[in-house]
């Protein structure tokens, strides 16, 4: 593990309903609690009724997202080859490898930025490598990312980032757009910056600022592309904790890509590892840690490496 990498405990696997219960989010302030508690109430009831209209079997968690023999290539450079994989409604899947392997090619290929070769990816259902852009915009409704640098918008405050997509949807009147879009900031634990700019910001403030916006859009699905990369310790924990919980409160569907396998083993029910272009490995953690492959040992044991001070 890379010195700047956070410190997490040894869990070995994601959290349990128990444990996610134990993680206490920031308080909310009192002005905002009931408008705040109501848009999550109603996020939490979206999510729940959009997974148990996903196809499902023996009463198990139907796929919410799935990749199928999905290849794509840049110019003779193939990322991606004949790579399967899939995440349960409700389930964080971890994409791990290393630098250059098709992870965030992939979460370009779910939010319809780039187009597989072959093979086919679904979304809620949904074979998606066809749609065109109208269709996609459907799609991101229910699929939101947040991306390394946070891609807000620069010449607007945090507060008008997060109530930006709250705008968008015309529900709610100002007042409400206002109030829940600082509960949302302090749920995130960036409370009382609603009108400094992201420039004034560190990356992990951002980061948190990101999910805030992501959470406005009320999805029912969100990717994180490498959240704790350029963070300090405490925030990569604090982001950790983040996510485990909302995945917990909202019944999210999550997938993380990530380098770190601390990080992972915090929040995964299943990994990918990828690797040369291929899916080597699917599985969950414990399964992934029990492997004899070559790559996958090499992997874990450069991870667990402590580098000097």
């Amino acid at each position: 593990m890379a010195e700047n990498e956070p410190d997490y405990p040894e869990t070995g696997q994601a959290a349990s309903d128990s444990e996610a219960s134990q993680l206490e989010a920031p308080a909310v302030s009192e002005d905002v609690a009931p408008v705040v508690e109501e848009f999550m109430e109603q996020a939490a009831q979206q999510n729940e009724a959009a997974a148990e209209a996903v196809p499902s079997e023996d009463s198990e968690p139907g796929t919410y997202i799935s990749f199928e023999n999905v290849s794509k290539s840049f110019g003779d450079f193939a990322v991606l080859k004949d790579v399967s994989f899939f995440v349960n409604s409700g389930e964080t899947l971890c994409i791990l490898g290393r630098s250059g392997v098709g992870k965030s090619v992939s979460l370009q290929m779910l939010m319809g930025f780039l187009k597989p070769d072959s093979g086919v990816v679904r979304v809620a259902g949904e074979d998606i490598a066809g749609f065109d852009e109208e269709q996609m915009q459907g799609i991101r409704r229910k699929v939101t990312m947040v991306f390394q640098n946070g891609a807000l918008f620069d010449s607007i405050t945090v507060g008008e980032n997060v109530a930006f997509p709250l705008r968008e949807r015309r529900e709610l009147a100002e007042d409400q757009i206002l109030q829940v879009a600082k509960g949302l900031l302090e749920m995130v634990g960036v409370a009382g910056m609603e009108n400094l700019l992201p420039s004034d910001l560190s990356t992990g403030m951002k980061r948190s600022v990101a999910i805030a916006r992501a959470l406005a859009s009320q999805p029912e699905a969100i990717l994180y592309d490498e959240p704790t990369t350029m963070v300090d310790p405490l925030m990569g924990h604090l982001l950790g904790d983040l996510i485990k919980r909302l995945k917990h409160q909202l019944h999210l569907t999550s997938i993380v890509v990530t380098h770190d396998m601390r990080f992972a083993k915090k929040l995964a029910d299943r990994v990918v590892f990828l690797d040369q272009g291929k899916a080597r490995f699917f599985g969950t953690m414990e399964e992934m840690e029990a492997s004899t492959d070559s790559i996958l040992r090499e992997f874990l044991a450069l991870d667990a490496l402590v580098l000097p001070a």
